[in-house]
């Protein structure tokens, strides 16, 4: 199966999304139930009020069941000029490691380069479990700005990436 082409992903949720989204979430194996409600809480807000929540979203829909590939969810971070953050990015486990969450990541630096964004900030866990997600981020061109300890829990740090707009490799190759 092929990642979706960017045509293929929407911006705007339908009543169905939050328990898809809880659904692709819970599937990564990655997150802890309260992490996913908040995944699910992102999803209600833009739903509930649209631009006016501060989310964007990108949706990878699934053509063969009612399920979703992809999530995406990010934001202009309030009070700064050009800063946005990269809250979520979720790929099924079946496509990882085959382009989507790369599809994703470009699209999203498209769309924030768009709105006048200049800079793109991921916070990564330092969780072992974690390194592969860590490793995506370098190879898209992210680098650590920051490793803060006792972030997310004792003794848990994080790692805070960022990427320049227009200087990240994730973009994929044009046809």
């Amino acid at each position: 199966m092929t990642p979706p082409a960017l045509a293929d992903l929407r911006t705007e949720p339908d009543p169905a999304d939050p328990v898809r989204v809880r659904e692709l979430l819970a599937s990564t194996g990655f997150f802890r139930d309260d992490e996913i409600a908040i995944g699910v809480e992102l999803v209600a807000e833009r739903l509930a009020r649209g631009s006016a929540s501060g989310y964007e979203l990108l949706l990878a829909d699934d053509p063969a069941a009612p399920r979703l590939r992809g999530y995406c969810c990010f934001g202009e971070i309030p009070l700064t000029v050009g800063s946005w953050d990269l809250y979520w990015i979720a790929v099924a486990p079946d496509l990882q490691g085959r382009g989507l969450g790369r599809r994703l990541l470009a699209e999203t630096e498209r769309r924030i380069a768009a709105a006048g964004g200049r800079r793109v900030f991921v916070d990564t866990s330092g969780r072992a479990d974690y390194a592969p997600t860590r490793a995506f981020y370098e190879r898209c061109g992210y680098t650590v700005a920051a490793r803060l300890t006792d972030f997310y829990a004792r003794i848990l740090p994080v790692a805070c990436s960022s990427s320049s707009l227009g200087s990240s490799p994730s973009s994929p190759p044009s046809p």
